[in-house]
């Protein structure tokens, strides 16, 4: 099993409140450096892991959306496998969260995998065009 398949199968945590969250993705954005995968699965398979800047800008764009369209007040769809070093880290789309008992016999894949070791590829998912063209649009700006 490759490293990337080992983290992301293994141990996550959830991170439940959205004041974890805010400390957490405030913490990777200073922390950046030029060693993050960014890979928005069923869309865009990275080659190679974005330059700090660029994943600082990701970030952002995650940390708006999560707050935009989860209108929860608990967070609860973002795991990372260690708060204090992270290597992965799985967010799930708050517009497509499925049925959480996997009682659909559905697989809902995380959105978008944050990671500091090569990605290997999750499969076909269908992702609305919406959802595609926000994406295209954090690189446009």
């Amino acid at each position: 099993m490759s490293e990337f398949m080992e983290l992301y199968n293994g141990m996550l945590r959830g991170i439940r409140e959205w004041s974890r969250w805010d400390e957490f993705q405030k913490r990777l954005a200073e922390q950046a450096d030029n060693g993050w995968y960014v890979y928005f699965v069923g869309v865009d398979f990275p080659q190679a892991p974005l330059d700090a800047a660029t994943f600082g800008k990701v970030l952002d764009a995650i940390d708006t959306l999560l707050h935009r369209d989860h209108k929860e007040k608990y967070l609860g769809i973002v795991y990372v496998d260690d708060f204090e070093h992270p290597q992965l880290i799985k967010i799930y789309d708050p517009n497509n969260l499925g049925a959480s008992c996997g009682s659909s016999g559905k697989v809902v894949p995380a959105g978008w995998i944050l990671s500091r070791v090569p990605p290997d590829p999750l499969g076909e998912f269908v992702v609305p065009e919406g959802r595609k063209r926000w994406w295209r649009e954090i690189f446009q700006s």
